[in-house]
């Protein structure tokens, strides 16, 4: 790993969670389960780790009894300049479906296009591109 990745403690939704960012983003997704690893926490078929690798890189888990889940505040996630401007449309559109788009994706003022949105899995995101040359 070459850079920070989110972790993010889903409430009970993490099979279905990072399938989603699967769908959206693409990559490899792998899953392992509580009794997998031993663990007696939480329901057996729980998820104890799942990541998704690729373009973008996220990972997590089902939180254990009594543990918090993803609640953000004052953060987002950028992806700003990651790929071509038609995939960062396709990302963006993909994640507000059942989200919220909180600013849309479209030029700004000062020249670059960028918007926000919040996931139907409670993940706040900042995408965005600069104009093509």
């Amino acid at each position: 790993m070459t850079a920070p990745r989110i972790y993010v403690s889903f409430p009970g939704t993490a099979r279905e969670a990072l399938g989603f960012y699967a769908d959206v983003f693409g990559g490899n997704l792998s899953f392992y389960t509580y009794k997998e690893f031993g663990r007696t926490d939480g329901p057996p078929d729980a998820i104890a780790h799942g990541q998704l690798e690729g373009i973008v890189a996220v990972a997590g888990s089902d939180t254990p009894k009594g543990g918090k889940s993803v609640r953000l505040e004052g953060i987002m996630l950028s992806l700003l300049g990651t790929a071509a401007p038609a995939t960062l449309h396709e990302w963006f559109e993909k994640l507000a479906v059942n989200g919220t788009v909180v600013d849309p994706l479209y030029p700004k003022p000062w020249g670059a296009s960028d918007g926000q949105v919040l996931d139907r899995h409670g993940l706040h995101w900042l995408i965005g591109y600069e104009p093509e040359s």
